[in-house]
């Protein structure tokens, strides 16, 4: 199975997206953000980083790279999309995702290992999980306060279509504790924990981060 990953100007992690996908039994293939071409890839990682410096808004430039026109496409017609950290903040300010991704609560950069409980356990990327598993996954985000209206948040919380809820503390004021959400569909989901710097016990504070990544291959293979 062949999974694709964005390299955007000032990405960071592109290359453990990369590692987790080979790890996972995937097929790794590097995209670049100002090719339009998605190389026959069955689903797509944007990964985290400072695209473009996150001048503008985090997000807000890399939105209308070529690569970018390529995805949105082909998401609206149920080619799985993830986006970690600041490819979820991509993925709002390409209306793929609802809400947007603001200024952390008391405006410090956060990084740590945080703890999570899965609450969409039916999406491509978290198939392999159970709804209600406990995970610990790190985060290192100064703008991941997810924010979005009332009505939005009560679509989100109705449809079931929040993904992953911060436990214990909320690191970063997102409202109700929102760490990871999808779209109507299913296909297209945000994340701001890190899922690809939790592979391996040696490297990161768990292995619980790998399961995207399986979960993504074997529901390919369903396909």
């Amino acid at each position: 199975m062949r999974v694709g990953v964005v390299t955007f100007p000032g990405s960071l992690d592109d290359s453990s997206a990369l590692r987790a996908i080979r790890l996972a039994g995937g097929t790794p293939v590097p995209l670049f953000h100002a090719s339009d071409d998605l190389k026959e890839v069955q689903a797509v990682v944007l990964p985290g980083g400072f695209s473009y410096g996150d001048y503008l808004r985090c997000g807000a430039i890399s939105r209308f790279a070529p690569i970018m026109s390529s995805i949105i496409i082909a998401a609206e017609h149920g080619f799985p999309v993830l986006g970690i950290c600041n490819g979820f903040q991509i993925l709002c300010e390409s209306h793929l995702l609802p809400g947007a991704l603001t200024r952390n609560q008391g405006l410090h950069f956060v990084c740590t290992d945080q703890p999570l409980i899965v609450e969409n356990a039916s999406t491509p990327w978290t198939s392999g999980y159970t709804k209600g598993d406990r995970l610990v996954i790190p985060i290192k985000n100064g703008e991941g306060s997810f924010q979005a209206s009332a009505q939005t948040l009560n679509e989100l919380e109705s449809e079931g279509r929040v993904v992953l809820r911060y436990a214990d503390s909320n690191p970063n004021g997102s409202k109700n504790d929102i760490a990871g959400i999808t779209n109507a569909r299913g296909n297209v989901v945000g994340v701001m924990p890190h899922p690809e710097q939790a592979i391996e016990s040696l490297t990161g504070p768990s292995e619980d981060g790998l399961t995207f990544f399986t979960s993504i291959l074997h529901s390919l293979v369903g396909r």
